[in-house]
């Protein structure tokens, strides 16, 4: 299996030798140079596999240049139910991402898919501890180190952390927004006290920090000295990995491969639904994705109208699903590059684009960059937005119709999952975080707190580590540069 730059670059490298970077040469993200394809054959067999053995099954097809029996032992190590041990009361924690049926009204059927019973509550850790033994396995394999350089807007952050903290040759340095986090997300990153941690809160919002990892990447010379690494979403195994949750949702939702299913996704980075249309490329039966998007509804409206139109840092609103106050999607152009049927010469310009105008249009009029929209359909995308009140009443809802309460992300999810079910067809709605993680706005909802699991009761009241800086590129490289002394 070989990868390709969305902006064209000439090399062709395999999975291990993208595994450790995030951007290509020329600043555009990896996609395989072709889809594999999953037969009905393959589907029917894989009903019968535990989590890790679907991962396993799935990742091999990506990652060609690692033997198999190397995959095998990866994903067994990292898919146990120790690890995803923090479920709700009832959930089967064997399954790794227990379903629970919420809604059924005549033909329509809403579920929930929990992602969130990993070490950090949020659905990042399903990709981000199989990144972690990804990284020490070829670390080790080289005899190298690496220095990852991430950002965050809230669960990012915390999952790499716990995957990374305490890997042999592994330094991870994570920008996020300052202030602009909730309390628990805050405290899970800045109370690590590993040697190997570097918090770095930053003066801006989440796509300061985004566009400074991207400038680093883009810096090739101090990304080679430094030995720079990325867990942020242009990752490409990161997107891998969370392909495997659309499998084990759609297989555990179903009876046989004639049925479909749809998945409603909230939605910032565009990295979580990504990896659903990836799922769907390699020929999962899915009718709809539904990209739902809070008052930061740039995906919604590109959806809707064929504009993608970025937001300044200034435009960019602090909401109470923060995780998903992200004005630039980065995972975006992964996307993008398959609407235009791998066009690199016309993915570079339109995101040369984004950077010089702020945004592009595909929609067709006059004086448009092309009527590619039109042709939306036949990726089953639509999409959805979800306010403050959206979310307050949706928690309300959930809470009063089934005793469960979700959180502010998976709100959002639901509120828009309601307005696109369709009959005869389940609509899954991936839950992104158990509701703890945002619980000030769980209490303004429901008048009382989420419950926490285990170990989590007083996590605000420990000790923090981490730097102030403000959004100044050079100033990140000179701090990451005196602690690797490299």
């Amino acid at each position: 299996m070989q990868y390709f730059s969305t902006r064209g670059h000439e090399s062709k490298p395999g999975f291990s030798e993208i595994l450790l970077g995030g951007l290509a040469p020329d600043g555009g993200l990896y996609l395989p140079v072709n889809y594999p394809q999953v037969s009905s054959a393959e589907l029917n067999a894989w009903r019968s596999l535990s989590y890790a053995q679907l991962a396993a099954e799935i990742l091999k097809k990506f990652a060609t240049d690692i033997p198999s029996a190397d995959i095998d032992v990866l994903t067994a190590k990292t898919y146990t139910a120790a690890t995803y041990c923090n479920g709700r009361p009832g959930d089967d924690v064997t399954q790794i991402t227990p379903l629970r049926t919420i809604e059924s009204f005549g033909e329509r059927t809403l579920i929930l898919q929990s992602l969130s019973n990993g070490p950090t509550l949020a659905f990042k850790d399903m990709a981000m501890q199989l990144l972690g033994n990804l990284f020490e396995y070829a670390l080790a394999r080289q005899g190298a180190e690496l220095n990852i350089l991430g950002a965050t807007s809230g669960d990012t952050g915390s999952a790499a952390e716990y995957a990374m903290r305490g890997k042999r040759g592994i330094r991870v340095f994570m920008l996020s927004p300052h202030q602009k986090m909730s309390a628990f997300q805050t405290a899970q990153m800045f109370s690590l006290q590993d040697s190997n941690i570097f918090n770095i809160a930053v003066k801006g919002v989440f796509d300061d920090c985004q566009d400074m990892v991207k400038s680093v990447s883009n810096d090739l010379e101090f990304k080679a000295r430094q030995k720079i690494g990325t867990v942020n979403s242009i990752n490409w195994a990161r997107v891998v990995a969370q392909v495997v949750y659309y499998f084990r949702g759609y297989l555990a939702a179903t009876g046989s491969n004639d049925q479909q299913v749809s998945f409603t996704v909230p939605s910032g980075n565009f990295g979580n639904i990504c990896a659903g249309h990836i799922a769907r490329m390699m020929g999962l039966p899915i009718s709809k994705l539904v990209v739902a998007t809070n008052e930061n509804d740039v995906l919604h409206e590109f959806f809707q109208t064929g504009v993608y139109r970025v937001r300044k840092s200034a435009e960019t609103l602090h909401t109470s699903s923060p995780s998903m106050d992200i004005s630039k999607a980065s995972n975006f152009e992964r996307f993008v590059c398959d609407l235009l049927g791998g066009d690199a010469v016309r993915v570079r310009d339109l995101f040369r684009k984004v950077d010089t105008h702020g945004g592009f249009d595909l929609s067709g009029k006059p004086g448009s960059d092309g009527d590619e929209f039109t042709h939306i359909g036949k990726f089953g995308f639509a999409s959805g937005r979800s306010t403050h009140a959206d979310r307050l009443n949706t928690i309300c809802d959930v809470e009063a119709r089934y005793g469960l309460i979700i959180d502010t992300h998976t709100a959002d999810g639901v509120k828009v999952a309601r307005e696109q079910s369709e009959d005869g067809i389940p609509m899954i709605v991936l839950e992104t975080a158990l509701p703890a993680k945002f619980n000030e706005t769980i209490r303004e909802a429901l008048g009382h707190d989420a419950e926490r699991p285990a170990g989590f009761e007083n996590i605000e009241a420990l000790p923090q580590r981490f730097d102030v800086m403000t959004a100044d590129v050079d100033a990140i490289k000179q701090y990451v540069a005196q602690r690797t002394g490299l």
